[in-house]
């Protein structure tokens, strides 16, 4: 072997020897990764348990009426989460709602209906219905401002804020109208209720002395 094909020989050994791949260290690695991730993941299934459990208190969803009337708004679109009303990072998991979900909501007289392919369908009587806002986020969830649906409920003795997103935004404002209109005009029919039981209880108690 002459001197000019010595070097060249113990150039193509080291390249060759570089190519070598260091296997259980590699193996190593990606277990170990493997198994952070499931760790994460179990972490974060044992935190939507343990919530759930603080909000076994919330009491059932109501189910839609079998008679609703028709319809006066329809929204598809997607369902992003509800949260404690007033506190857009306190997710609410009870019952199926912390479940993101492709939605139908359809606006009666009677009050919203929300249908959630995959997920638990819900109602909202129109008496129950307290606010309807544009906003940028909720749990989990942060859009261009206006950008979602933000509609806040009464269930039980806690107050709801529920956040969707329709296929077609600019529609979201009509639904901020409609709704407002009626919980205003419910709550105006509810205080005059109110004012008329009162005025036939004091007649009948004068009544009686």
């Amino acid at each position: 072997m002459t001197r000019l094909t010595q070097p060249l020989a113990v150039l193509a050994a080291e390249q060759k020897s570089a190519d070598v791949t260091d296997w259980p260290d590699r193996i190593g690695w990606i277990v170990g990764l493997l198994l952070f991730i499931a760790l994460v993941y179990w972490l974060m299934r044992q935190g939507w348990t343990w919530r759930g459990t603080l909000q076994g208190d919330l009491p059932p969803l109501p189910a839609a009426p079998s008679a609703p009337g028709p319809a006066r708004l329809e929204l598809s679109g997607r369902y992003h989460g509800s949260t404690t009303a007033g506190q857009w990072l306190d997710r609410i998991v009870a019952h199926g709602l912390g479940i993101r979900s492709r939605v139908e909501l359809t606006l009666t007289d009677a009050g919203l209906d929300v249908v959630r392919p995959g997920a638990t369908d819900f109602f909202i009587p129109v008496a129950q219905l307290r606010e309807a806002r544009l906003d940028k986020g909720i749990a989990g969830k942060v859009l261009t401002e206006g950008g979602l649906l933000i509609v806040t409920w009464g269930h039980g003795d806690k107050l709801i804020d529920s956040g969707f997103r329709s296929d077609h935004a600019a529609e979201q404002a009509e639904w901020v109208e409609t709704l407002s209109n009626m919980i205003d005009t419910n709550s105006t029919s509810s205080t005059n209720n109110t004012s008329s039981m009162n005025s036939t209880t004091i007649t009948t108690e004068g009544t009686a002395r």
